[in-house]
């Protein structure tokens, strides 16, 4: 896949943003700060799984969790209201970093648009691009952050998120999934949800 040089830019910009989060992950053998890894994984996964796609969603999965940690979940409520409000709040801190990255650049405004289109998810299910990045945001959470998030919470919650991740993603997606190289209890759980 062809690499354009204002592509090389914005990545190299949304990973120093990333390089400053505070917390950190441990990946074949190195440190990362956590946001950064996550944009590498998000990148990565994108190739694999969608070789040809465009230069917008591309630039939207290195960018989708920008500096999120400046917006910790426990600085809302601890309910389903907060969630979503923080959700949403998120949404719109990336598209505010995204987008003053982007015009730096000087990407056009409808690449631009693009981006932030994608960043709010809009047309799930109905709009090619906002599919494939919604397959690759659960494939990476199935892939890198599932096992560690399901031994730290109760089984029947852990089943409950796998049925709602599974409903997000469409029918490659969902193939992709059952190819990626979990382990036992992963498949098991991942079973359970599927008979629920």
């Amino acid at each position: 896949m062809l690499t354009s040089d204002k592509l090389t830019k914005a990545f190299q910009l949304f990973d120093e943003a990333n390089s400053r989060d505070p917390h950190t992950e441990e990946w074949d053998g190195k440190t990362y700060p956590k946001e950064l890894l996550y944009a590498i994984h998000m990148t990565n996964k994108l190739q694999d799984f969608a070789p040809n796609a465009s230069e917008a969603l591309r630039l939207t999965a290195r960018c989708q969790h920008i500096r999120r940690w400046e917006i910790p979940r426990e600085s809302y409520r601890m309910n389903r209201t907060g969630y979503l409000k923080w959700r949403e709040d998120l949404k719109k801190f990336h598209v505010k970093i995204a987008d003053k990255i982007l015009r730096e650049v000087e990407y056009d405004q409808k690449t631009i648009d693009r981006v932030v289109f994608l960043l709010e998810k809009k047309h799930l299910k109905k709009n090619v691009d906002t599919q494939l990045l919604e397959d690759v945001i659960c494939l990476v959470f199935l892939e890198f952050y599932f096992e560690p998030f399901a031994q730290k919470h109760p089984e029947e919650k852990v089943v409950d998120i796998l049925q709602k991740t599974w409903r997000k993603m469409s029918g490659e997606g969902q193939k992709a999934a059952l190819r990626l190289p979990l382990s036992k209890y992963s498949l098991g759980l991942i079973a359970t949800a599927l008979q629920g």
